[in-house]
């Protein structure tokens, strides 16, 4: 046998059961290549949709989806997902418009619902028809009216000079990268600031790592290639750096494009090298700190750094970065997952996250934090950063402030100067985009969209205000972040919006368990595919507060729905046990209304458990700006005196309804939560919280019996706590989940596995679980489980001649024989090639309605067969699972033209158990005139 190596050109696929041959350099067909599936295309024996196909068959089998146009590299994750189930998350390939997913034992049905999405946007050409067709929403969108201005304003620049330079040390070794990552950053500080001085840490997110200067040409590498260079993303804070510089802070931006050229593949996006990665930079802050004549020259010209009061600032993939860092930094995470091993001798103050992913789903809950929501966010457009805030809720004190900022405007890159068209020395996009240009609040020109430097202005202020706020303890700051309702000049003409959980809330109505709806209301699921429960149908528009998780339908997050026609519907919020609103000054709501509309009026009403009731007053909530394309469905904090509670004598230690009554014409708003608000910014205090991670396992399936493993799970910390556990169904849709207490030391979740051996070669299969936190617990990898290694040898195959010498309109057949049967489909077949001996058939010689069906088109004007594509074709065999035979025909036609004998030139091949394509012996097959 001859042995092929992967690059070979001339085996690209067509004519049968796939669309492109298996082996890489046959997988990257240029967008209208017959080897694009068309709409309705035969792949892999299914009908699929436009754009898709499958390469290879068996164990080698990969979904692929190629876009039309070039899919920028950004942070939010692609999913494949069919129907409601998430099929996985593809690898890129390096043409920019291809993702393909390795099937494993995924099952795909006839008339399967594919779709691709990044962040909650749909990617596919039938996800961008239907945002296309969907009704616009009405009124038009108004940018919000100003909000008065807070009477400190801290974007305004402090009394410092500040000096700036690099600094780059030895690169790392991070678990699970192959190639060490880079230590590198920028630092901007304060000249001639008395004492030691606070420190604020950059983190940019996952953007192209390398570019050819001069050129387009960008590159998702690590070490860059030859020629080029990387992309100075660290650079990118510089506004932003230079203002907490002038107001007294050492600032530090670091590259990680080292963690994002080879992120890719890991289980949980890099969160965990970034993490490392933030704590070796302040591990090396402190040695500075502690011996400065050690330190670089950047690091010495500026004033000497406080680690005790340290700001982290993450953007996008960088957000949950540092937000893991502020976790591990309290709770360690495993050593052997860990790139930092070293102790503790920084303390994080509170976070700053810029339109963050948050794929674990899993905040720091002590850590204050601000999340930064970008309205025309065009990479992580669901702005599933909101979870930053709903998923504290309930999970430890609830002391820490957690404020989320919504940017009416803002698109995800131009917080990075380096990533923003004119400023950036790579090149750079904008990131929103649609089809026609004409998006009525994001398209650049609307009276909602804000430029490059407007937005950066905005983000800078919303920095500082963190930084004035967790680590300077001025309260003065708060307004700006707690929802109530006031603007910072320096922010420009940014429209603004803030609401928050924690602080010196105290919680009153959550909705879920703890509480039953009545009246014109109902208790919905945030996340579920049905209907009837779910909140927010999707041709209704997308909401932060709902963004998808890593299952269809996920218990637990809850909130209440309404929708009246008319003045009156009342809705009663029951609470399971008596909530106290003693101590606070307003009950403070979040209530989401429609995008563009204004005027929604709740009147709002609480009853203690005596019966005794209060009109507390009528709270008005506008809608965001909003368009198909925007996730806009995000709640308004709204404050409502309890003034008239305390006149009528209610026991605000024991409320237990709370009574929404709409004013008005028809309409619909949703409830998150309410809860007792006073002023002022307690001390968040971490408290001894238990930590999880998930780990993975590989095992060999063995050849007989069947062996039980469990899933590996790491308790650590101290104390007690519970997680919801998810496990997917095997062969299934379906997710269980349940509510778990975990204890250090212990092996309180307990997700076993059987695996069955036998001696058929088959797939590689995983079993899944995922956590999240639910009451005094932290998570760090929250996904794992158990991969069954297939170690059986692939069976023998042969494939020998059924008619290869056949007289115009028979089929030329072939069989192919496999030495015993598999448990998966066997892929195979005929690599042709040019006949170099006489005549070559040609597809005016084959039945059209046979090429129909596997092209999606007759060839024309006809071609020889082994030029179909070009480059050659495969013609491909698949020995289905249990079975050790299969034939392939190629049905050819009389066409009562007086020729000679034609033929076409193959060899057949198949795969080695590294899914390597091996060759066999070449074959003639020959077609003779029927005259």
């Amino acid at each position: 046998m001859i042995r092929v190596t992967r690059g070979v050109t001339t085996a690209v696929a067509l004519l049968a059961l796939t669309a492109a041959a298996p082996w890489e350099a046959s997988a990257q067909p240029a967008p209208g290549s017959p080897s694009a599936s068309a709409p309705g295309s035969r792949s892999g024996g299914l009908t699929l949709p436009e754009g898709w196909r499958i390469t290879g068959t068996g164990a080698g089998a990969q979904l692929v989806w190629t876009s039309s146009e070039p899919v920028p590299m950004g942070d939010a994750r692609v999913e494949f997902h069919s129907g409601d189930r998430l099929l996985g998350r593809p690898l890129a390939r390096p043409d920019g418009r291809s993702f393909a997913l390795p099937l494993g034992d995924a099952r795909l049905d006839e008339g399967a619902r594919l779709r691709v999405t990044a962040g909650g946007r749909r990617l596919d050409a039938q996800g961008r028809a239907a945002a296309a067709g969907e009704r616009p929403l009405s009124p038009a969108p108004v940018p919000p009216a100003p909000l008065p201005a807070n009477r400190v304003d801290p974007g305004r620049p402090g009394p410092y000079r500040t000096v700036s330079g690099e600094y780059a040390l030895r690169s790392v070794r991070l678990p699970g990268y192959l190639e060490p990552v880079e230590m590198r950053a920028t630092v901007v500080g304060p000249a001639g600031a008395p004492g030691r001085r606070p420190v604020a840490l950059f983190l940019h997110g996952r953007h192209a790592t390398c570019y050819t200067p001069g050129t387009e040409d960008v590159r998702m590498a690590w070490p860059c290639p030859a020629g080029t260079v990387p992309i100075p993303s660290e650079r990118g804070y510089l506004r932003a750096q230079r203002l907490l510089a002038s107001q007294g802070y050492v600032t530090v931006s670091v590259a990680a494009n080292g963690v994002n050229g080879q992120d890719e593949s890991a289980e949980d996006a890099g969160a965990q090298a970034r993490s490392s990665l933030v704590r070796l930079h302040l591990a090396r802050w402190a040695d500075w700190a502690a011996h400065p004549a050690s330190a670089p020259a950047a690091v010495r010209r500026t004033a000497p750094a406080d680690l005790s009061r340290v700001l982290l600032v993450g953007h996008s993939r960088g957000g949950e970065g540092v937000n893991r860092a502020a976790v591990d930094s309290l709770n360690p995470p495993p050593a052997a997952e860990d790139g930092y091993r070293g102790p503790v001798r920084w303390k994080i103050r509170g976070t700053v996250l810029i339109g963050p992913t948050v794929f674990g789903q899993n905040p720091a809950p002590d850590v204050p934090s601000t999340t930064i929501l970008p309205g025309c966010d065009g990479d992580v457009s669901d702005l599933q950063g909101q979870i930053y805030l709903d998923g504290t809720r309930g999970v430890s004190r609830g002391t820490a402030l957690h404020s989320a900022a919504y940017v009416v405007g803002a698109n995800h890159n131009f917080f990075n100067s380096e990533w923003t068209p004119g400023q950036a020395k790579a090149p750079a996009i904008d990131d929103f985009s649609s089809d026609d240009g004409t998006d009525p609040v994001c398209s650049p020109g609307t009276a909602t969209r804000l430029t490059a430097t407007q937005q950066q202005a905005a983000g800078a202020t919303y920095i500082a205000a963190s930084a004035r706020l967790f680590v300077g303890g001025d309260d003065a700051v708060r307004p700006l972040l707690d929802g109530t309702g006031r603007s910072a000049p320096s922010a420009g003409p940014a429209r603004v919006l803030t609401h928050a959980v924690g602080g010196h809330r105290t919680p009153a109505f959550l909705p879920g368990s703890s509480v039953t709806v009545s009246g014109g209301g109902r208790l919905c699921a945030q996340i579920d595919p049905d209907a009837v429960r779910a909140c927010l149908r999707p041709e209704a528009g997308s909401s932060p507060h709902f963004a998808y998780w890593e299952t269809a339908a996920e218990p637990g997050r809850d909130a209440v729905a309404m929708r009246w026609t008319g003045t009156g519907s009342r809705v009663a919020v029951r609470a399971s046990r008596p909530v106290s609103l003693a101590g606070a000054e307003s009950l403070a709501l979040r209530v989401i209304v429609p995008p563009n509309t204004t005027g929604t009026e709740l009147d709002v009403a609480v009853t203690d458990t005596s019966g005794r009731r209060a009109s507390l007053g009528r709270a008005r909530v506008d809608g965001l700006p909003g368009s198909p394309r925007t996730a806009a469905h995000w709640a308004r904090e709204v404050r409502v005196p309890l003034t008239a509670a305390t006149r009528a004598g209610l026991d605000l230690r024991r409320i237990g309804t709370l009574e929404l009554t709409p004013r008005g014409g028809a309409g619909s708003a949703w409830l998150m939560d309410a809860w007792g608000w006073r002023p002022g910014t307690p001390a968040a205090r971490p408290t001894a919280l238990t930590r999880v991670d998930i780990g993975r396992m590989t095992v060999a399936e063995g050849d007989s019996g069947v062996r039980t493993y469990r899933v590996p799970v790491t308790v650590s910390g101290r104390g007690s706590g519970q997680v919801r556990v998810f496990v997917p169904v095997p062969d299934s849709d379906r997710v269980t989940s349940r509510i778990v207490t975990v204890r250090p030391g212990r092996h309180d979740i307990d997700v076993p596995v059987r695996i069955r051996g036998n001696t058929r070669f088959g797939y590689d299969v995983r079993h899944d679980a995922f956590v999240k936190a639910v009451r005094g617990t932290v998570v760090g990898a929250h996904r794992g489980g158990v991969t069954a290694r297939n170690d059986d040898a692939m069976p023998a195959v042969r494939l020998t001649p059924v008619a290869d010498d056949v007289t115009e309109g028979s089929a030329l057949t072939w069989r192919m024989t496999l030495s015993e049967p598999a448990d998966v489909e066997i892929a195979g077949g005929i690599l042709l090639k040019p006949v170099t001996d006489g005549p070559e058939l040609s597809t005016a010689d084959l039945d059209p309605a046979w090429l129909e069906a596997q092209l999606g088109e007759v060839p024309q004007p006809p071609r020889p067969v082994s030029g179909v594509i070009e480059g050659g074709t495969s013609l491909w065999l698949s020995v289905p699972a249990g079975a050790t035979t299969a034939q392939v025909s190629i049905p050819t036609v009389r066409d009562g033209v007086a020729e000679p004998t034609e033929s076409l030139r193959g060899a057949p091949f198949t795969y080695d158990e590294t899914w390597e394509p091996v060759l066999g012996p070449e074959f003639t097959g020959r077609v003779r005139d029927a005259a």
